[in-house]
């Protein structure tokens, strides 16, 4: 199978690893990579695969491979429009200008007393215009900042959803990408992404009717690799993803809850449920697709029937129910962890599991690491959406998480701990970062955090998450630490000289 129709944003196939040629053409004719010093083997089968730093200064050929671009198949076809995904009508308009104060967010209701910025303050990626793919909801926001010696580039992957005119009757997610020079000012597509410089909606939910990702995707990682069989320096995306079926969870539990339980969660939109209906939780498990320029993906097929990397636990384990967000992080070689949420029936409480992998398709569960916080606590009714990072200067793993609170509200959590293992211990009994005061934009809600370490002399961190209104108003917002303290974080609000 040639690679790029493979990757297409039109195929609906999935591929197992093995069936990846390695003297495939669109790969091979990269030829402008430097070699990367110590590459750290991560599959020693058919096609082995190695660890790329995604911040280093030696990463200007792979952002020129990036914006190249990519070899398409004459097989390819990327004129159909797929069921559920915006009409090609969106797509003439597909280049939107950077978010300004200007966005369509205005039209939202706000409190008289909060003055334009006060209400503004944080959001830096709004919904997009009424005819484009994410104009009903996004969030679940994956940032990266690559360097080189000429340039910085910001990409985001992140979901959407648009309402078809129709706000019962929303579309199913999809993954889009926008990207930016700075990381605040975005630039994104109302339509597919159709080259290997364009921005918009890159991968749509899984045609196969056996599939796990029939009804949604959503982004939770993105991990840089390469492989040797093609060049040492051929790096490729992978994209650890939440893929959602039709299938209903059915469950039953002792503990009442003070908000409705739902998977895929959802935002109200002028008091109308975003989503397939309140309160339903749907099976979701999690999935990993590949691309040599982040926009045109390949599903790689787990081990699972549906072509899922793992399946919920048994009737009795923590995670019976469905398994979202699949967080991926590099430890060593032959050595990387995902971190999942699930919601444990018998607690209660959602909460955060561990699984391992020496190639990062097989994986093996070691259970669950952190549940419920203390009772009254923001994280009383568990922990979701939690991402891991490592700490360049410290060395230690630093978690950002999703609280839930006994009423449902959301605010984000943090923790640590010295391996990444099971020894994770919460910073501070309050959140490191609230809702904002009432009548702002993300007044009701912040979650599904990610965390980026600047290189700046500062050591500030940067925190991008999606807020909700209480009018349920979804956006994209930032936040700056103050220096290293990774404890406090303040709303992006302009950039300082």
């Amino acid at each position: 199978m040639d690679a790029a129709a493979a990757a297409s944003p039109s195929s609906s196939s999935s591929v197992t690893l093995p069936s990846l040629k390695p003297n495939i053409n669109s790969l091979s004719k990269v030829s402008n990579f430097k070699c990367f010093t110590n590459p750290t083997t991560l599959i020693p089968s058919r096609v082995t695969l190695t660890l790329v730093s995604s911040n280093t200064k030696k990463f200007q050929p792979f952002i020129r491979c990036c914006s190249a671009k990519p070899d398409t198949s004459a097989n390819s076809d990327t004129q159909n429009t797929p069921h559920n995904e915006p009409s090609e009508e969106a797509s003439n308009n597909n280049k939107e200008e950077p978010f300004s104060s200007s966005s369509s967010l205005h039209s939202g209701s706000s409190s008289s007393s909060t003055s334009p910025s006060s209400y503004l303050r944080g959001l830096v990626f709004d919904l997009g215009p009424s005819n484009s793919w994410d104009n009903a909801e996004i969030g679940s926001p994956v940032v990266k900042r690559f360097l080189s010696d000429e340039e910085e580039r910001w990409y985001m992957w992140y979901h959407g959803r648009n309402s078809n005119g129709e706000k019962e009757k929303p579309s199913h997610d999809l993954i889009g990408l926008a990207i930016s020079s700075n990381g605040v000012h975005w630039e994104r597509g109302g339509g597919p992404a159709t080259s290997g410089s364009d921005v918009g909606f890159v991968m749509n939910c899984g045609k196969d009717w056996w599939a796990f990702d029939t009804h949604g995707i959503r982004p939770s990682e993105i991990v840089i690799m390469s492989s040797n069989r093609v060049r040492s320096s051929s790096a490729v995306y992978w994209l650890y993803y939440t893929g959602c079926s039709s299938e209903r969870a059915e469950f039953f539990s002792d503990h009442s809850l003070g908000f409705s339980l739902e998977n895929p969660d959802r935002c109200l939109i002028n008091g109308v449920n975003c989503g397939d209906g309140k309160g339903k939780v749907f099976k979701s498990l999690p999935g990993l697709a590949i691309s040599q320029d982040g926009r045109h993906w390949a599903r790689i097929e787990g081990e699972h029937h549906s072509g899922a990397l793992i399946d919920v636990g048994s009737e009795k384990e923590w995670d019976s129910l469905f398994i979202s967000s699949p967080r991926v992080v590099y430890h060593a070689s032959g050595d990387l962890r995902m971190y999942y949420h699930s919601f444990d029936v018998e607690k209660g409480h959602f909460a955060v599991g561990i699984a391992r992998s020496r190639d990062g398709i097989r994986w093996l569960k070691l259970g669950k690491i952190m549940g419920g916080g203390k009772s009254g606590s923001f994280d009383e009714f568990g922990v979701v959406n939690a991402r891991v990072t490592r700490n360049r200067r410290g060395g230690n793993y630093v978690m950002v998480y999703e609280g839930v609170a006994a009423d449902g509200r959301r605010s984000i959590g943090m923790a640590i701990s010295p391996d990444g293992l099971k020894e994770w211990t919460r910073i501070q009994d309050e959140a490191i970062f609230k809702p904002s005061d009432k009548g702002c934009w993300d007044d009701k809600d912040v979650g599904s955090p990610c965390l980026v370490q600047m290189d700046t002399e500062s050591n500030e961190w940067r925190l991008y998450y999606r807020g909700v209104g209480n009018g349920g108003r979804v956006g994209i917002g930032m936040a700056v630490s103050e220096g290293k303290d990774i404890r406090s974080f303040r709303r992006w609000t302009g950039f300082h000289v």
